[in-house]
């Protein structure tokens, strides 16, 4: 009888587990820094699903951005590396609001700032958080390849052509600093 409830037990947790595997797919990778950047899909401030294979072979500049921040004119130096740089990097920004409240927006409100003030055309994605217990999955994933947590707006993640977290920057680190430029050109 103890073997047949076993057998039934071990039945439903491998269902649980299928069951669990199609409901998340591949968007949510492991927070202990298992599996890959690439295994992301994240939406876009448009809410259009973001495949982040199409990044791979690419690097990537991975900033937790704020509308309402003293670091907020950095939109302009991302856009301008966006620009310059476009062939040997990917901007990626993902609005929260977990630093002071600093940005309290929707997404759609988000996109208009940004579009209507910096002129953002690199990608940004919808509102996250980037801290606490409903930290992202990617900002696991970043902290758990770096060992680096954002610690205010504007932080800064850098990935190399090979999907590995190779830097990461602290907010008063303008996005145009000789260090990432560096990385980026590798």
């Amino acid at each position: 009888m103890f073997k047949i409830i076993l057998v039934v037990l071990g039945v439903l947790v491998l269902i649980s587990t299928i069951m669990l595997s199609s409901l998340f797919g591949s968007d949510v990778s492991p927070q202990d820094g298992s599996g890959s950047i690439y295994d992301f899909k994240i939406k876009s401030l448009s809410g259009e699903e973001i495949d982040f294979k199409k990044y791979a072979g690419k690097n990537l500049l991975i900033v937790n951005t704020a509308s309402k921040c003293g670091y907020t004119y950095q939109y302009a130096d991302l856009e301008k590396l966006h620009d310059q740089y476009g062939d040997k990097v990917e901007v990626l920004g993902f609005p929260a609001n977990n630093f002071l409240w600093q940005e309290p927006g929707n997404n759609e409100e988000i996109a208009l700032f940004c579009e209507k003030n910096y002129g953002v055309e690199f990608q940004m994605f919808e509102k996250i958080s980037v801290k606490g217990k409903d930290k992202h999955p990617l900002y696991k994933w970043l902290e758990a390849k770096s060992g680096n947590s954002p610690s205010w707006n504007f932080n800064k993640y850098v990935v190399n052509r090979k999907g590995e977290v190779v830097g990461f920057f602290p907010a008063k680190v303008s996005p145009l600093d000789k260090d990432i430029i560096s990385l980026i050109q590798e």
